[in-house]
């Protein structure tokens, strides 16, 4: 359905502003092994719970939600993409009130084409910071 990563992650971000779930759902690979963490939610593992999810979310409604994204690093190979963006949340008459939201989308290459396996979500701000790595063992 979808040609690339980026075709599927439009249509991710059209859906969610749309409020649309069963568009928002042509997005997501029909996959037990699925995982959706909204900001500051729990962890959801298949397709069944990331359904449930997204069906209460846009159960909201979203009059005037907008997403645009900033920042975005794409790590793309032949089957899978992983991108990092910042998702830069409006809603209503006023886009200089706006939540930032870090955001790892994950889509596999299917024979449907490439959907999303994986949304992640941050409460973020927008900018970027360099750590110097510790010369020690990590975990």
């Amino acid at each position: 359905m979808y040609d690339t990563p980026d075709a599927a992650e439009a249509a991710f971000y059209h859906a969610f502003q749309s409020v649309d779930l069963e568009a928002m759902m042509q997005v997501w690979l029909q996959d037990d092994e699925v995982v959706c963490i909204h900001p500051m939610g729990p962890r959801l593992e298949g397709y069944a719970a990331v359904r449930s999810s997204w069906a209460q979310i846009l159960a909201g409604g979203g009059d005037g939600l907008r997403f645009e994204l900033s920042n975005v690093v794409r790590h793309d190979s032949q089957d899978l993409a992983v991108h990092f963006v910042f998702e830069n949340i409006s809603v209503g008459p006023s886009p200089a009130q706006r939540s930032v939201v870090s955001a790892t989308n994950v889509y596999r290459l299917t024979d449907a084409g490439w959907l999303m396996s994986c949304h992640h979500g941050s409460p973020g701000r927008v900018g970027s910071m360099q750590i110097d790595a510790p010369s020690g063992p990590m975990h």
